[in-house]
């Protein structure tokens, strides 16, 4: 979503960026919501995942994607430097193999719902 913050320019609120993500993956996880103690600005915001596996990460989303900056909810280590994913579903993918099969299973019954109306 995009607003407008000055004259000419536009930026993406990346909170409401982040309630996005959090909405599309929530079925997937074991819990997921956007930091409310870690700064939101325009250009980062920080989500705390629990993964099925029980897993715990935040996430810092920014315009060059999303990356894990911590191993706890609420948790930012300048020391971590992993690398940026352009998707939640690609960084999830690699962190979670029950996101995967999680993924796959709502995707399969997505897929039999569309034959079943096809069908009727």
């Amino acid at each position: 979503m995009e607003l407008s913050s000055g004259p000419g320019a536009d930026v993406k609120d990346m909170r409401l960026e982040a309630e996005a993500v959090v909405s599309d993956v929530l079925f997937a996880v074991n819990s997921m919501r956007v930091s409310r103690s870690l700064r939101c600005a325009d250009d980062v915001a920080y989500i705390n995942v629990e993964t099925r596996e029980g897993s715990r990460y935040c996430l810092e989303l920014t315009e060059a994607g999303l990356r894990v900056v911590g191993y706890a909810f609420d948790q930012v280590d300048d020391d971590i430097q992993t690398p940026y994913h352009e998707t939640v579903y690609s960084l999830l993918d690699t962190l979670s193999p029950a996101y995967r099969e999680a993924f796959g299973n709502a995707l399969l019954q997505r897929l039999e719902a569309l034959q079943q109306d096809g069908r009727s």
